[in-house]
Order: C-alpha cells, then structure tokens, then sequence
C-alpha cells in the first residue's frame, strides 16, 4: 500500500469521478485508475461500486475511507515536523472564518504568512462561529476567526480576544426611520427582519439582547450570506442589524447606532492539542 495511492482514494471519493480526480492528482486517468485496482486487489475488497454514470464508494469503501485521510495527515504532519527541524515550516494550515469577520483583515494576514512560508499550502473555508468552533475541537481546522455574543467565549479551544463592537441597525434610505440619529430595540420591534440562521451565535447576539427588552421580532427572511441579507435591506424588505465595522456604506443605506443593542466580541481560535508547525506559525504573524 502506498500514500499515493490513499491520495487517489480520498480523490476518486470526494469527486465522485474518476476524470475530476486524476485532474485534481495531476496525473493520467489510466494510471489513477490502475493504482486504485492494484490496491483492491491487495486489500481484496472493492473501494468503489463503478458504471458508466456513476462512482460511488462501497460500505468497505466508506470503511477505509477516514482511515485514508488520517494516514495521509499523519504522513504531511511528519514530514511537516521534520522540515520545521531545519527552520522551514510546510504542511496545511486549515483557517475558518466568519462571514462578518472585521478584527482581522484576513486576506492581508494570509498574504503576510504566505510570503514568510510559501512551503504551506493553505485552505480557507467559510462558516459560522459554531461550525469553526466544533472543526477546531474536532481537528478539522486548525484556527479560526470567530464572532460570539460578549458574554459567551469559545468552548473547546484555545482563544484570543481580538475585538470588540456594537451592533448598528442598517435599512433602506427609503425607510420611515432612515432620518433617525439613533433608535432603540423598541423602535423596531414592528420591523420585519433579515438575519442570520436561528440558532447560529451571529443571530444569537440579536435574539438575546430582543428577548432582554422583552421584545418579539419578526425575522422573515434567514441566510448565511450576508450579500444576501443587505440586498433585502437594499429593497426595503427588511432591515438588519451588523457590527458597526462591517456595516456597508453606500448610498441606498443608512446605519444608525442602536442605544440598547447587542454586542459581539470576536476572537481569534485554535486547537492547543499537538497544534502543527503551520498553526504556530500563522498564530506568531496575527498580534
């Protein structure tokens, strides 16, 4: 058995194509494909239930298929491990980020540690607080930005404190209360509103300072893409609220600070088991 050939296995399983994966492997499809029997038959069981259409793994694939992975992780970690010996750091570094993150000018700081260790193949993936918290703890990321009500710090991992902000209510220029220099929760209590998901920590800052006034909202439209949710606002279908430093400034809307409005605090996040030379890295260029 041979790493190579674990490669192609997550490959072939994660494209659900034979065609897709040796393109993603850089390598031939005859040869993929070769390699993949070569190890069926040594394991004497079928990884893939094939036909012309379709690719699916078998329940003996769907076996080996996590244990694959680890193999090859450990197989990067190690050789990762041996390289920082010497002073150059390889390997992956995972980062998770909240849609709304302003603390950290993400990009920039990605761009930064590239520079400093372009051995480190990167990979940047896009979710909410408590996704990333639980891909941290659980080993599938390896830091993470986060964005949680000001009472609640990260559970499972280890944290810093980046930022703090206050939550302004954004609307369009057309709205009766666009004039308005300030408002409270009150005033918009007859709102209809745009948020984030229920249950999600990015909704949660709002329904908790709504239920603190003892107010009920109306939140009619939900999405994770926060595009999404200021194009409504933009239309005057409903209004939001947003961390004042990520509040869009454009001429079709307006964002008034709300007195008795919620908070967030957002924090930088990682994984204090065993974390990678990468992770370490990342971690010293972010002050």
């Amino acid at each position: 058995m041979e790493l190579r050939q674990l490669r192609y296995v997550v490959a072939v399983a994660e494209e659900a194509n034979f065609t897709r994966a040796a393109a993603r492997s850089f390598v031939v499809q005859s040869a993929l494909s070769h390699q993949i029997k070569a190890l069926e038959t040594e394991l004497g069981v079928a990884l893939f239930a094939r036909s012309s259409r379709r690719v699916e793994l078998t329940p003996a694939g769907e076996a080996f298929l996590p244990a694959a992975r680890a193999s090859i992780e450990a197989a990067e970690r190690a050789a990762a491990d041996a390289a920082a010996v010497t002073g150059q750091v390889r390997g992956r570094l995972r980062v998770g980020v909240i849609p709304t993150t302003t603390a950290i000018d993400v990009p920039s700081a990605l761009g930064a540690f590239r520079r400093l260790h372009p051995a480190v193949r990167i990979a940047l993936r896009v979710a909410g607080s408590d996704t990333i918290e639980a891909a941290i703890s659980d080993g599938d990321l390896d830091v993470g930005m986060l964005g949680l009500p000001e009472n609640r710090q990260p559970r499972g991992v280890a944290w810093r404190l980046l930022a703090t902000d206050r939550h302004v209510a954004v609307m369009s220029r057309e709205h009766p209360l666009a004039e308005r220099s300030e408002v409270q929760l009150v005033d918009l209590a007859q709102e209809t509103f745009a948020d984030f998901p229920a249950g999600s920590p990015g909704r949660t800052q709002s329904d908790l300072a709504f239920a603190a006034a003892g107010i009920h909202r109306d939140v009619e439209f939900e999405a994770m893409a926060v595009d999404l949710m200021i194009g409504l606002v933009r239309q005057n279908l409903a209004v939001t609220l947003l961390p004042s430093r990520y509040a869009p400034a454009e001429p079709a809307l307006v964002t008034i600070p709300i007195t008795d409005g919620p908070s967030r605090a957002e924090y930088l996040a990682w994984s204090d088991f065993n974390p990678s030379a990468a992770a370490r890295a990342f971690l010293d260029t972010i002050e």
